[in-house]
């Protein structure tokens, strides 16, 4: 068995080990499509997350009836409020503003999103390192989770590429409200963990996920499709002709690619 201590510090490995993406996410001198590029990777990884949230909440909401296709009421509703809270709040927060969400508060709801899955892994942590030791299971739930959360420090800072040699204090400040939880997590799991905190925190988590990859998807496209604007009347012919540009079919193809590469590295990552 391992003490409180001990899971605290290696839940804190965990859930600081977003910081190890800085020398990264902090590179200089990128182009356009390499930023494009690296928020698309981010996306992709947002979209991973998702479905391995969903993977793990999953097997609560069945409960094998109805030939093993009857799902828990309880659990169901559970599940879908949290899921709605989670976006909800989001979209409410956003529409009280005319000028819509910043950069900064974009990198701010998504490191808060990463935040309420990693409290759950921290959940998760804490109940295994009581019940099992530093050995087998929990340890590769470590590990898995150290580097899963690596992989979180590109949608957090994506939102400010290119503006992050201004923003550097507000990028710490995030990764911190992103990998913070998962201490708090382990600390609590270590004495109580239960299926419904489980399920209604990864729930948040997938609503605001949910929410937060929108406004990322509309900036990656409306950059990449239009990657200049006319006011003019008269020049609205020359658009479609600006799509059609290498400039342009360039951008969309770094798009594409790096949600491609987003997805395949967070399901990489899940494997270890």
């Amino acid at each position: 068995m391992v003490d409180f201590i001990t899971t605290l510090i290696l839940s804190a490995i965990m859930g600081l080990s977003v910081y190890l993406s800085l020398p990264i996410v902090l590179r200089k001198k990128m182009g356009d499509r390499k930023i494009k590029f690296l928020n698309a990777i981010a996306v992709g990884i947002l979209v991973f997350l998702m479905s391995d949230i969903y993977s793990d909440v999953a097997p609560n909401l069945l409960n094998n009836t109805l030939q093993g296709y009857g799902t828990s009421p309880f659990f169901d509703g559970v599940f879908g409020s949290s899921v709605a809270g989670g976006f909800l709040v989001l979209y409410f927060l956003e529409n009280r503003s005319k000028k819509g969400i910043s950069p900064v508060k974009l990198a701010l709801v998504i490191a808060i999103a990463m935040g309420f899955q990693n409290l759950t892994e921290g959940l998760v942590y804490g109940a295994a390192s009581v019940q099992y030791g530093l050995v087998g299971e929990t340890l590769v739930i470590l590990v898995g989770f150290t580097l899963q959360n690596l992989t979180e420090g590109f949608p957090i800072a994506a939102p400010l590429a290119g503006k992050l040699d201004k923003r550097l204090g507000a990028l710490l400040l995030m990764f911190l409200i992103g990998g913070v939880p998962t201490i708090l997590g382990g600390g609590v799991g270590f004495y109580y963990n239960s299926t419904v905190l489980d399920v209604i925190f990864n729930g948040i988590a997938i609503g605001a996920i949910l929410y937060v990859i929108l406004p990322m998807f509309r900036i990656l496209f409306k950059e990449s499709v239009t990657p200049t604007q006319t006011t003019v009347d008269e020049k609205l012919v020359m658009k479609e002709q600006e799509v059609s540009t290498p400039v342009a079919i360039l951008n969309q193809r770094a798009v594409y690619i790096g949600v491609f590469v987003g997805f395949m590295l967070g399901w990489l990552v899940n494997l270890i």
